[in-house]
């Protein structure tokens, strides 16, 4: 059986990006010579998310917008003024939190003859 693991790491210079790692996640399969199996894609931070969607900008200032409406960023820590108990940490992230609940925290896409198994519109982001 083979396997590869590999660590992606980025920064995102706002406090929410929607970023593509389709080309690095194909490379890597490329990369490890699979040629039917799985590559399991997930984020390794708890504020962070894994998708699949299409890689149009409007859809992905849809989803920002969206997500905002959900779960509005608010730093302070009282509820009954639009704050979160979470941000009694110290950290103003709570919504973060929960955005990554909606997004979701991975995917497992199909590895066929040596490719990601994908729709020809979708992207890992």
């Amino acid at each position: 059986m083979k396997s590869l693991t590999k660590e992606l790491w980025m920064e995102i210079p706002h406090r929410r990006g929607i970023v593509s790692i389709h080309r690095e996640v194909d490379q890597l399969v490329r990369e490890s010579g699979i040629q039917e199996g799985m590559v399991l894609v997930n984020a390794m931070h708890i504020t962070a998310s894994v998708f699949i969607n299409d890689n149009e900008s409007g859809l992905h200032a849809d989803y920002e917008r969206w997500l905002e409406e959900l779960v509005p960023f608010h730093a302070g820590t009282d509820p009954a003024s639009g704050g979160y108990l979470h941000n009694r940490t110290g950290e103003d992230n709570a919504d973060a939190h929960h955005k990554r609940q909606i997004m979701g925290r991975e995917v497992v896409v199909a590895i066929t003859e040596g490719e990601l198994h994908l729709g020809p519109w979708e992207h890992i982001f």
